[in-house]
This record gives C-alpha cells, sequence and structure tokens, in this order.
C-alpha cells in the first residue's frame, strides 16, 4: 500500500466506534486531501496529483459508506 499524502488521510488509522465519529474522519481525511490536491495543483505535481485523486475517491467513498447507516435510522419509521 503506498503512502497516505496527509496525517488524516491514513486508512490504517483506527476509526472511531461511533457512526459520527467516523464520518468525522472521512470528512476530515477529505478536507486534507482538498487542501492537498490545491497545493499540489498549484506546484504542477502531476504524479502526486493523480495519487491524491485516488485517495479522495477512496474517502469519498468511505463517507458515503459510513454515512449509510446514519441515513437509514433517520428513514426509519419506529
Amino acid at each position: 500500500m503506498r503512502e497516505p499524502l496527509t496525517r488524516s488521510s491514513d486508512p490504517s488509522r483506527t476509526m472511531p466506534a461511533g457512526a459520527g465519529g467516523r464520518l468525522d474522519q472521512a470528512h476530515a481525511a477529505l478536507a486534507s486531501l482538498d487542501h492537498e490536491r490545491r497545493r499540489l495543483e498549484r506546484l504542477g505535481l502531476e504524479t502526486p496529483l493523480a495519487r491524491c485523486h485516488e485517495q479522495i475517491r477512496y474517502w469519498r467513498f468511505v463517507a458515503a459508506l459510513v454515512g449509510l447507516p446514519r441515513l437509514a435510522a433517520a428513514e426509519d419509521p419506529r
């Protein structure tokens, strides 16, 4: 596995136990990667920028997954 571009986007970090914490962690990773993406674009570093896009896709997927239980619970008519 490749090294993460930011500390927040390290997929080997332990995820919080609660759904809200997991979603917060995914959003923090996305925010840090968005900042890094802008920096890499300014510098014109194409290979690291491509890696950044890969990691952004991964964390968007994670955010969508950890957000599912919250959405399901909010829609549960019980």
